[in-house]
């Protein structure tokens, strides 16, 4: 008996087109394709809109006040090399400044060195 009832149920579920289940499922995706797309589309439009409106401006901004300090500093160097005869004035001899322990392999000053900016440390030697 529960062989005839196990039978008749696989056959009845065997009647029914396979292909019903999978349409509702490919309708549920593109539903959901399409959604992503739309939210994809907003949040792009955000931040498109933050970068030109928010960002771009704000480094101008940023540009403008480093250009303004940068340049009250070297007026500042050239009224300095103006007071004392066109250089600048020696800094205190801290023990604690351009300590080396060792030399470097290409010599006394830094890799970075800057003759305008930096004390020259071959001449110190």
């Amino acid at each position: 008996m529960n062989f005839l009832v196990r039978s008749t149920a696989r056959t009845a579920t065997r009647a029914f087109p396979r292909g019903l289940h999978s349409v509702a499922t490919d309708t549920s995706y593109y539903a959901r394709h399409q959604a992503v797309q739309e939210h994809a589309a907003a949040a792009t439009e955000l931040w498109r809109k933050i970068t030109y409106y928010v960002a771009f401006p704000s480094i101008v901004v940023c540009m403008a006040w480093v250009y303004n300090v940068e340049a009250e500093h070297h007026a500042h160097e050239e009224h300095e090399k103006e007071m004392h005869g066109g250089k600048l004035p020696e800094p205190p001899a801290f023990e604690y400044l351009n300590r080396r322990v060792k030399p470097f392999p290409w010599g006394s000053n830094t890799l970075f060195f800057n003759p305008e900016v930096n004390k020259d440390m071959e001449q110190e030697q």
